[in-house]
C-alpha cells in the first residue's frame, strides 16, 4: 500500500472522499460511482466515519474492501467521540493487521444516542498522538478556512490547526467557495512555522436545494455564486444549474492549481458525474 505523505512528497495529488453505504440502494450506488471513478486513477480515496459500532464497521469494511478488491489506496477516518482511548487502539491495531496505512484523524461530532459516552480524547490532536504511537500511519487531519465553528476566535483556531499539522503528516480542508479562504489559511500557517501540505477540498453545488445545507455543513454559499446558479435556474432549469455548479468548482479548481496547491481534494457525495466532469475539465486523469 502507499503512504499519502510519499504522495505528496512526490507532487500534487488529486483525491476523491466517499461515505459508508447504510442501504441496499446507497451501496449498489457507491459500487457504481467507484466503478466510475476508479479509471481516472485518484492518488488515493478516503472514507468517512459518522461514529457508532455500525458506522465504524462500515468503514472498515469499505477501506480494507476497497484494499483488496481495486487498484485504490484509501484512507480511513476515524472519530474521538464516543469511544475509550483502548477501543481507539483497537481499531487502529485492527486497519494496520489489514494493511490500511492512511489515516484521517478527527475530533468527530459529539454523539446523538444517549447512551454513548463523550469519549476519553477529546480532540483530534490527541488521536494523532495516539496514532503515533501505535505506528505505521500516515496521518491526515482537517482543516477549517473560516475556522473551526467550536473556536473562540480565529487566533486560537490556526493556532491549534497549526499543533495538529506539526504532528500530522498533512491537512485536508473543509469545502470552501472563494480561493482568497485558503491562500489566507496557508498564510496563516506559515506564520506559525508550519508548512505541511494542506489539500484544499472541493464542494461542487450542482442544486440550489442544497445551497442552505452548506451553511450548516461548513460553508455558506457566497451571494455571487448564488446569484450565478439562480440565474442559470431561470435560463435552463435544473439541468443548467447543474452545469453551471460544475463550472464554478472547475474555475476554482484550475485557481488553486495555478497557485501551486498541492492537491484536490473532492467530496463526491457518492456520485461521480461532476468529479468527472471536472477532471476532464482540467485534463486530470488522461
Amino acid at each position: 500500500m502507499t503512504r499519502i505523505a510519499d504522495l505528496l512528497a512526490k507532487g500534487p495529488t488529486y483525491s476523491f472522499e466517499f461515505f459508508p453505504p447504510k442501504t441496499d440502494a446507497e451501496q449498489a450506488r457507491l459500487v457504481a460511482t467507484v466503478r466510475d471513478l476508479e479509471p481516472l486513477a485518484p492518488s488515493f480515496v478516503s472514507v468517512t466515519y459518522r461514529g457508532g459500532a455500525a458506522s465504524r464497521q462500515r468503514t472498515f469494511d469499505l477501506v480494507t474492501g476497497m484494499l483488496k478488491t481495486t487498484t485504490l489506496t484509501p484512507m480511513a477516518h476515524l472519530i474521538c467521540a464516543a469511544h475509550t482511548r483502548l477501543e481507539l487502539a483497537d481499531i487502529l491495531v485492527g486497519y494496520r493487521k489489514a494493511g490500511v496505512e492512511n489515516l484521517m484523524a478527527l475530533g468527530g461530532d459529539p454523539p446523538t444516542d444517549p447512551g454513548a459516552g463523550v469519549g476519553e480524547l477529546r480532540h483530534a490532536i490527541e488521536l494523532v498522538e495516539l496514532a503515533r504511537a501505535v505506528g505505521g500511519f500516515s496521518i491526515g487531519v482537517a482543516a477549517q478556512p473560516a475556522g473551526h465553528p467550536d473556536s473562540p476566535d480565529p487566533t486560537s483556531d490556526r493556532d491549534h490547526l497549526a499543533a495538529k499539522l506539526r504532528l500530522a503528516d498533512f491537512a485536508v480542508t473543509q469545502f470552501f467557495f472563494e480561493a482568497g479562504e485558503y491562500w489566507q489559511l496557508v498564510a496563516d500557517l506559515a506564520e506559525r512555522d508550519v508548512r505541511a501540505p494542506v489539500l484544499p477540498g472541493i464542494m461542487p453545488v450542482t442544486n440550489l436545494a442544497s445551497v442552505p445545507r452548506m451553511a450548516t455543513m461548513g460553508a455558506a454559499v457566497p451571494t455571487w455564486m448564488v446569484e450565478r446558479l439562480e440565474a442559470a435556474d431561470r435560463s435552463g432549469g435544473a439541468e443548467a444549474v447543474r452545469r453551471e455548479g460544475v463550472a464554478v468548482a472547475t474555475e476554482l479548481c484550475r485557481e488553486l492549481l495555478e497557485g501551486g496547491v498541492p492537491g484536490l481534494h473532492f467530496y463526491t457525495l457518492n456520485q461521480s458525474s461532476a468529479t468527472r466532469e471536472i477532471y476532464a475539465s482540467l485534463g486530470l486523469g488522461a
